[in-house]
Order: C-alpha cells, then structure tokens, then sequence
C-alpha cells in the first residue's frame, strides 16, 4: 500500500502520524510547498521575535525519518488523476498513490480593490514566506494596515505590535471577530487594542489604494470616504482553498472548497480530504481531527467524525481570555439569549428548543468543558430546574457502584 499526502499543515501532519501508527509498514509519501513543519496559529510569535522556525514546529526533530514519511518538500502538486491513481507536480513528475489525502490548506485572497492587486507593498498572512516579507516591510514602514479583523487579522495586529509599529485595522462587519463574538464581547478586544494604539475602522471597507510613482500603496480610500496612511497593506480578510489542480479531475468541490463526507472520502474512494482545504471549518483543532479520521479510514479503520464540535475558538489577545461555541448570534427571535457579567466576567448562552446552540465566556472559562458537552451531545437543559450558568456534570453524568460513570437524560 503507498499512502500519499498533499499538504504539511495540521491535517496532513496528523494524517500521516497516525496511518503510520496504524500501519507500520506500508509506504507513506508527504508532498508539501512548505519545506518546514510549523504551526500557522503561532505565525504572528515569529514575526514579533518572540519565537524562531524551530519553534514553531508541533512535531519532533528529524520527523520524516522518525515515522518513516518519505517527504516531497518544497514540492507542488497541479494535477490529480484518480484513474491512473496518480498526482502531477509542478515539474511534470507524476507520483503513483493506493490512497490519498488532500490536505492543501488555503490561500491568501486578495479582493478586487482598485490598485490594491498590482501594488508591490501587500502581503497575506498564511505561511513563513509572508513573516519574511512583512519582518522586511517593517523595518521602514510606519503605517501598517490590517485588513480583516478576524483571528488572523488580530494575530497579525499582535505580531506587529511587537515590532513598534503603528498599526490599523479596517473591518467591514461591524465589529472583530464578528464571527466568534457578539459585539458586547468584541468591545473589550476593541478596547484593549485602542489603548496599545491600534487605529480601528468598522463597518468600513477598503475601496481604493493610492500608489505612489514606484507602484507602492501610500493611502488607502475607505468606502465612507476617509483617507488613512498606509506603507504595506496585509490582507486577511479573505481565503480560498487550493483545488485549482483538482480542475478536470471528476473529484468533486463545492462553493465553498474540496467535498467530502464525515469519514473524510470524497466522491472518489480512494482520495480523502482534510482541514482548510473544505473551507468549512478554518481552525486548528477541527484540521486535526479530520485529519486523523480521515487516516483511519484509509487504512481501514471505520471512524467518523460525528462527536466533534468544531465551531469552537479560544484567545486570549492583550490577556483577555475568551472562548466561543457554536452560534453566538441568532437571528432576532430565532432563540432565546441569556447574558450574565460582572466587573470581571462576561458569559452568553444562547439556546433553541431545549439544547444550547452557541456560547460566549470572556473573562472566566471555567464552565467551557460543560458547554462543549453540552452543545456537542445536544442535551435537553430543560429537565434540569436551575439556572442554565449553574448547570454542573453531576446534573446529567451519574456514578454508578463501580465507580463508573454513565451519562442519563
């Protein structure tokens, strides 16, 4: 058997731990555009100085050849063909798979801003080759704008931070992080960066970039006519999952990226697919579960993903901790919201017919774990006569004689 995996990031590292450990012996072959294992969650430690290469690195020294990984770095793929089995890189080498799992990650997209695509100073915030650039950019820019205020944006805003630069971020929803956050638990965020300094522009976008005589943005226009400095424009506004070379393969990709089911198989029996790619679910944690379930189920073992919540970020910008779950903002009259805070705490429960749909808890995580539960198994909260902050696990897990406990609605 010869196992082949697209992509070096967190799901198709974790992919290939665990056919290895689940198969000793067949071929494992790693084809990545990057030449170095490192966590893009931590990007912004290394652009600051805080981390170096190595120590963004989420796997051990010498990991190739401690699982036995045959690793294509610096390697791309541009073509799939599931009949011959086999993937095309870049310089027209064709790699023969039984098995293979896609696992490409995304992209920097940059939108269709007038100047913005042919200006030379704008960079995404997605791999090492970005850090590099942006380290370079600083050392002479005084005005960095961020545009897109969501966890990239604000990782990119922090590294930046370190480095002493003037930075501002430009959002067209109404407030960061609108995705994870409501806007009372955005508010502290916005607070927080406005007193390291951090220029902020809501419900804004970026219509126009005005380029000097070099073909360097010097001046961006927002869509309410405001004019603001810019020396280098990051976006981070926007992704896109990397499938350009599944064109014409009969694999299937939707609106949104690659397709497959929860075991991780696409349309095709032979290829899974992984992480970013899907463009469903952009975080750490779900890019490795799916990861793993999709390994399993290459080398034969059933395993789906049904149990894992993946709607679920944790931060902890400018020390302020903050976790949220699941649908945080309902549609008005769509579910009932409850909201307890004091002077150090902000939590938000919001539920629908009995079970807990979404969370936030800024502040105080304590009761996160329950909440996972809670949501992921889709308990009915209304069997238990007390307030829905109070609710503990010994209102539904109960021990039996051996110690053991049992799970009872």
């Amino acid at each position: 058997m010869r196992y082949v995996i697209l992509g070096s990031s967190a799901a198709g590292i974790h992919g290939a731990m665990e056919l290895r450990r689940l198969d000793t012996e067949s071929e494992i072959i790693l084809i990545s555009s990057d030449r170095e294992i490192y966590s893009r969650c931590i990007l912004h430690h290394y652009l600051g100085g805080e981390r170096t290469i190595e120590q963004l690195s989420f796997v051990e020294e010498d990991f190739a050849g401690l699982y036995g990984i045959r690793w294509m770095k610096g390697r791309t793929c541009r073509a799939l063909f599931p009949r011959e089995h086999q993937v095309e890189l870049e310089d027209g080498e064709r790699v023969d798979y039984d098995k293979l799992l896609i696992a490409t990650g995304s992209r920097t997209y940059i939108p269709p801003v007038k100047n913005v695509e042919k200006a030379s100073n704008v960079c995404g915030f997605r791999n090492i080759e970005d850090m590099e650039v942006l380290k370079k950019a600083a050392k002479g820019a005084g005005h960095i704008v961020v545009m897109g205020a969501g966890l990239v944006g604000l990782d990119c805003a922090i590294g930046l931070l370190s480095l002493g630069i003037k930075v501002s971020l430009v959002e067209y929803a109404g407030w960061l992080l609108n995705r994870q956050l409501d806007k009372r638990g955005a508010a502290a965020y916005e607070e927080a960066f406005a007193g390291e300094g951090i220029a902020q522009y809501y419900g804004v976008g970026i219509q126009e970039a005005a380029l000097d005589e070099k073909g360097e943005i010097r001046e961006l226009v927002l869509t309410d006519k405001r004019r603001i400095p810019c020396d280098f424009l990051v976006v981070t506004a926007g992704v896109r999952p990397n499938v350009e070379f599944l064109e014409g393969s009969g694999i299937q990709v939707g609106k949104q990226g690659l397709l497959y089911d929860q075991s991780g198989k696409t349309n095709d029996d032979c290829v899974y697919g992984a992480g970013d790619v899907s463009g469903a679910s952009p975080i750490w944690p779900a890019a490795v579960k799916e990861g793993i379930v999709a390994a399993a189920n290459m080398a034969g073992e059933k395993c789906r993903m049904e149990d894992f919540f993946a709607s679920k970020a944790t931060m902890n910008f400018l020390g302020i901790p903050t976790m949220s779950l699941g649908e945080v903002n309902p549609e008005e009259g769509k579910a009932k919201v409850e909201i307890r805070e004091d002077s150090h705490s902000y939590k938000k429960i919001v539920h629908k017919n009995g079970k807990i749909i979404g969370a936030i808890l800024q502040g105080d995580l304590a009761y996160g774990g329950i909440l996972q539960q809670l949501i992921a198994r889709k308990i009915d909260i209304t069997k238990v006569k007390k307030p829905v902050f109070d609710i503990d696990y010994s209102d539904f897990f109960h021990m039996k004689e051996n110690f053991e406990y049992t799970y009872e609605e």
